[in-house]
């Protein structure tokens, strides 16, 4: 079940992001975190949770726009924004299009996994009926950290 945050104003949501993806890290999932704001309050928030719910779908923007949109009443999240560590993969950026998210934020860029400014770039293909608009790089050297650290620990004997 993905994290509800009560709803409260935040002047920085992407530091809930990155709280949520030291949880998802201290759970043995890879730290991912995501944030719904809505005309400046947090909606909802959520951590990598594919291991522990058995679902390769369970990524962070997921739950999190599940959250959102079950707190919200409607599978659209008009005037919403999402703020997340990492760039996301591509069935991520196809659900921001299809939840209508308004502006994307994230933290690290992922040239292997991403699929909003790397890979397939979902936003700039002409099947994508939305686009939010889209800011990356925010906290990058941080978010990159966490990854590093994370996929490091598990190299390790």
């Amino acid at each position: 079940m993905p994290t509800r945050a009560p709803p409260h104003t935040t002047d920085d949501p992407l530091s809930l992001a990155f709280d949520e993806a030291r949880r998802a890290a201290l759970a043995g999932e890879v730290p991912v975190g995501a944030v719904v704001v809505r005309d400046g309050r947090v909606i909802a928030a959520a951590h990598n949770r594919p291991r522990a719910l058995k679902d390769p779908t369970a990524h962070a923007e997921i739950l999190a726009i599940r959250a959102a949109c079950g707190i919200l009443g409607d599978e659209r999240l008009t005037g919403c924004d999402l703020y997340v560590t990492l760039e996301p993969c591509p069935m991520c950026a196809g659900a921001i299009a299809f939840a209508r998210i308004r502006r994307l934020y994230f933290g690290a860029y992922d040239p292997k996994g991403g699929g909003v400014e790397h890979g397939p770039r979902v936003f700039n293909q002409p099947t994508c009926h939305h686009a939010p608009e889209v800011y990356g790089g925010f906290r990058e050297a941080e978010a990159a950290g966490l990854l590093r650290a994370f996929f490091a620990e598990r190299r390790e004997p």
